[in-house]
This record gives C-alpha cells, sequence and structure tokens, in this order.
C-alpha cells in the first residue's frame, strides 16, 4: 500500500458534503494512513468533531487556541507533520481564501504553512461552480501546484451533471493513493522506452484491409506504467480507439510499413524497446487503387511478406539497449516463444497463449510467461494494468 505510514491532514468546510469525511478517513486509515483532521467552525455544523476523533484516534484541529491557558495548535508543525493535505470537501469560500491568502481560520493558516502536496475536492452547487470567480479561483489554485480532484463526468442527454459535486470517498482515496505510488517508483527516470501497441492495418483496396483483433491494450497499459515511473515515452500506436496520456509522445501510425519507419527511426535514442503491437506477417502484393467489384464467386489475393520490426531492432540493439518482444502462440508456445527470443535477439519475449480464455485480444486481462536466457517465470491471470506492472519490473532490472 502507497498510503502505509503516510502522514495526511484532512481540511473538512462547510459543505452538506461533510459526512462523506468519515468515509475518506476510514479509507486513508484502512490503507495504513494516520489522519489528522483539521476543521473549520462552519464544518462544525455539518458534523461533529468527536465523531471525526473517534474515527482518526486524534483530537480534532479547530480553532488556534485549545485552551484558555494559552495552549495553541501550532499549523506550522501540521504544515512540517503532513505527507500531504487533502481539504475535502471544499468549498467555494474555502478556496476563495486559500486562493488569496486570506488566513482568518486554522484551516487556511495550515494550508499556507503546508510543506506537502495539497489535493481539493471541491463540493457546492452547479451554479457557484460555473461562477467565472470560482472558476478563476481554481485556476490559481492549480498555478500554485495544488491538485483539483473533481468527477470527470461532463455533458449528458439531460444536461450537465457532475460538476461541483464532490468526487466519491473512494476515488479520492484511489487518487493520493496514486500519487504516493507514483513517486515511490520512479526506477525508469531519465530513461527513454519506445513501445509499439495495437494492430496494423494492410490495404486490399480504398476500402478494404487484412488486420486482426488486437485493441492495444496491453501496449498502452505498458506505456502508462512507463510513464508512471518516470520514462521519456514514445507510444507507436496502431489504429485503435485508446487515448493516452498527454505527457506520452504518441506517434499514430496504420501499416506496417509505416510502424517500421517510426520504430527504426526511434529506437536509435531510446535505452528500450518493448514490441508489443500485434504486426501483420504479411500483406496484399497489389494494392487496388479502386474498390474491387464482386464480379466472381471467388478472390485470390496474392500477399507478401511484410517487415520483421523485431529482428530488424534486434540487428540494430547496442549494448546498452534492451528489447522486450511479444509471442502470442496457440501451441508448443514455450519452444516457439523461446525460438523467437533468439531469432528477434530479445532479451526477454512476454508469452501469452490462445489456449488461456480472456487473456489475449480484446479483454482487460492477460496471463503471461515471461521467457528470458535466465529462464521462465509464470504469472497468474490478471488485469492487464497488473501485467504491465510485472514486465517492466523485469525491464527495470536490466536498465
Amino acid at each position: 500500500m502507497s498510503l502505509k505510514g503516510k502522514k495526511i491532514v484532512l481540511g473538512i468546510t462547510g459543505s452538506i458534503a461533510a459526512y462523506k469525511s468519515c468515509l475518506i478517513i476510514r479509507g486513508l486509515i484502512k490503507r495504513g494512513a494516520e489522519v489528522q483532521v483539521v476543521i473549520t467552525p462552519a464544518g462544525k455544523e455539518f458534523i461533529t468533531p468527536i465523531t471525526l476523533s473517534a474515527l482518526t484516534h486524534k483530537p480534532v484541529v479547530s480553532e488556534f487556541f485549545s485552551q484558555r491557558d494559552g495552549t495553541w495548535n501550532s499549523h506550522v508543525d501540521l504544515g512540517l507533520w503532513a505527507d500531504a493535505m487533502l481539504i475535502a470537501p471544499c468549498t467555494a469560500a474555502t478556496m476563495g481564501k486559500m486562493a488569496n491568502g486570506i488566513a482568518d481560520n486554522m484551516l487556511i493558516t495550515t494550508y499556507l504553512s503546508m510543506k506537502a502536496p495539497v489535493f481539493i475536492a471541491p463540493a457546492m452547487d452547479l451554479d457557484m461552480y460555473r461562477h467565472p470567480s470560482t472558476q478563476h479561483n481554481m485556476q490559481t489554485l492549480l498555478s500554485y501546484g495544488n491538485r483539483i480532484i473533481e468527477p470527470a463526468s461532463g455533458f449528458l442527454a439531460s444536461g450537465l451533471e457532475g460538476k461541483g459535486r464532490m468526487e466519491e470517498p473512494e476515488i479520492i482515496v484511489d487518487s493520493l493513493d496514486r500519487y504516493f505510488d507514483e513517486q515511490q517508483q520512479q526506477d525508469l527516470s531519465g530513461k527513454n522506452i519506445m513501445i509499439t501497441a495495437g494492430p496494423t492495418y494492410e490495404k486490399i483496396d480504398p476500402v478494404r484491409f487484412i488486420g486482426n483483433y488486437s485493441s492495444g491494450k496491453m501496449g498502452f497499459a505498458l506505456a502508462e506504467e512507463c510513464r508512471k515511473r518516470g520514462a521519456h515515452v514514445t507510444l507507436i500506436a496502431g489504429p485503435v480507439a485508446l487515448q493516452c496520456d498527454n505527457d506520452i509522445r504518441r506517434i499514430d501510425v496504420e501499416s506496417c510499413e509505416e510502424m517500421y519507419e517510426a520504430a527504426t527511426h526511434e529506437f536509435t535514442g531510446c535505452d528500450a524497446a518493448i514490441l508489443c503491437a500485434a504486426v501483420a506477417d504479411f500483406r496484399p502484393a497489389v494494392v487496388a487503387d479502386r474498390k474491387i467489384k464482386r464480379e466472381k464467386d471467388d478472390l485470390v489475393l496474392t500477399l507478401a511478406p511484410t517487415h520483421d520490426i523485431a529482428a530488424a531492432l534486434g540487428q540494430m540493439k547496442q549494448s546498452r539497449q534492451r528489447i522486450v518482444a511479444f509471442a502470442l502462440e496457440t501451441n508448443d508456445e514455450e519452444a516457439n516463444a523461446e525460438k523467437k527470443r533468439r531469432k528477434k535477439n530479445a532479451d526477454f519475449i512476454v508469452l501469452n497463449s490462445t489456449r488461456n480464455a480472456g487473456t489475449t485480444f480484446r479483454t482487460d486481462d492477460n496471463q503471461i510467461t515471461i521467457i528470458s536466457e535466465k529462464g521462465k517465470k509464470e504469472y497468474e491471470k490478471k488485469p492487464k494494468t497488473e501485467v504491465a506492472r510485472d514486465i517492466i519490473d523485469e525491464l527495470a532490472r536490466m536498465l
């Protein structure tokens, strides 16, 4: 768990969504975090400090002075103590104060003293959310380096939905967990990784092609995992409907020829190439310039071999570079994969089989065996995002 041992200051403001803060606290603590609540006077109108204290096992901080004997709560100490500050729910009024440095309560002074990253979960009605002053304050807070967590939903058939409403507690907790996960593992920092993903389409005529069922999900998951771990990622993608993070450099191609040209050009400046694309092995020898009409009962296509991208990169590979190849097999899986690894000069090959139902094309899961010169490692069936982590763990040890 990335939140294990993390110290989180949870700021609660005067919103009806304050009751959900209990679920946030439970989620953070369940994942191993230590939580200190700081609540505004308005926040106490919606949820009692006793309830919050019972969940965190810590006194709730609300006022500057906790007693009349001069004992006070140090916002500076809280700013130094925390690994992160989360303000959820965060009202429009509190955002305005944060953006303009109006330190009239304990929560704002704590925010202004915070040395750790700050996450904000807005909570207000749609009209307040859409008001130019609120939007201006949100942009100001973003420019200060704060991170805003809000529902991604936009326009629906019934109208605007989601905007202004506080994000669900489990998603808020996931956001913090993901942040610390990315911070903890930066073992590919500064590395240049090239990844191929998706199918290729080989034209028969202007409206038909030879292709395959690859969705690109595995390759895109690998690209995202490399990005999270600090790599500079170039993703060469065949024709797929998937989107990727803006920090990933994407080159869209259609045919094997286009993918070959892009891959051989990019590989020279890379530390590693992950060849996940399902590239067509053959293409029509002749591409008709007009749509082929159905005039006979049969049609004979003459096919010619396409470029072997993996083999070409294997020949180009320098001692500092690494290649990860993929093999989808239907029989004699391990023998065929090892033969392919040697032929392509790959450092290891990721094998999966059509015999494992629900683990190949157009699925969210995969089941792999990693085969290298040192032997093989077998893995259980799991989501492709987790499979990507296993593959990159293996690659990172070689770089």
